[in-house]
């Protein structure tokens, strides 16, 4: 037996701590590209940039839903998963997170096409992003389930990022900004969900460490993303085939 194995689990009190340490320690909102973006300090092509490179990310939060919800046996937790694939997707064409993501880059003067078709978009977001939807479609649930928990730690970062670019940059508004009014009530109701569940089913050492691990993985695919935008937009080390500002 391996020495997690071994311990004693943890109590649903401690497993808890145990999750927002990791959020504490290692949630993007500590990256210094988001520093950069909230303090005011991205030029408009950086700020555009993140915005096409975010778009694969939230354009296959369903597309990961849909693989968790696949796994799910019981009917009442696919109806209760189900509903983040609504907020997602919408109910009709124009509706939901994804078209209010759009919103933000019709608003940063991107192409629909571009965006849409993620062909400008970073090596590193998309390996990045297929790395996470994979996981979800080939881990035990709880793992799934557990990797979605960074949703505990955002919605203190739309407020800071909101704020933050409301009053650093002119060429955004609220209406470009719409996607974060509705992300946090969201986010927050998910988030408890997704908790207890982890909370009710993480009985044992063995899986309590899993959930952690996968929590862990989760920050680290955030955080991939933020680096591969520093190192092509602020370093200006732009991969062959990923959108260029213009000169």
């Amino acid at each position: 037996m391996t020495e997690a194995m071994a311990a004693a689990p943890l109590s649903r009190a401690e497993l808890e701590v145990a999750l927002r340490a990791i959020g504490a320690e290692r949630y993007h909102n500590r990256h210094p590209f988001h520093r950069r973006l909230h303090g005011g300090d991205c030029s408009k092509s950086e700020v555009k940039a993140w915005a096409l490179n975010r778009y694969f990310y939230q354009a296959m939060i369903p597309v990961k839903d849909a693989a968790i919800l696949g796994s799910m046996p019981d009917p009442a937790l696919r109806r209760e998963w189900r509903r983040r694939i609504a907020d997602h997707d919408g109910s009709a064409a124009g509706e939901g997170g994804i078209a209010r993501w759009l919103a933000l880059t019709d608003a940063l003067g991107l192409d629909r096409d571009l965006v849409v078709s993620t062909r400008g978009i970073l090596p590193g977001t998309r390996f990045a992003v297929e790395a996470y939807v994979a996981f979800c479609r080939t881990r035990p649930l709880l793992e799934a389930i557990a990797a979605s928990l960074t949703e505990l730690f955002s919605p203190a970062l739309i407020g800071e990022r909101v704020a933050g670019m409301l009053a650093h940059y002119d060429f955004v508004d609220a209406g470009a900004l719409a996607y974060f009014a509705a992300r946090p009530p969201q986010a927050a109701e998910d988030s408890a969900f997704a908790l207890a569940y982890v909370l009710d089913h993480a009985r044992t050492s063995e899986a309590q460490q899993a959930a952690l691990a996968a929590l862990r993985f989760k920050t680290d695919v955030l955080w991939a993303q933020l680096d591969a935008l520093w190192l092509a937009y602020v370093d200006g080390r732009v991969p062959p085939g990923a959108w260029r500002p213009e000169p």
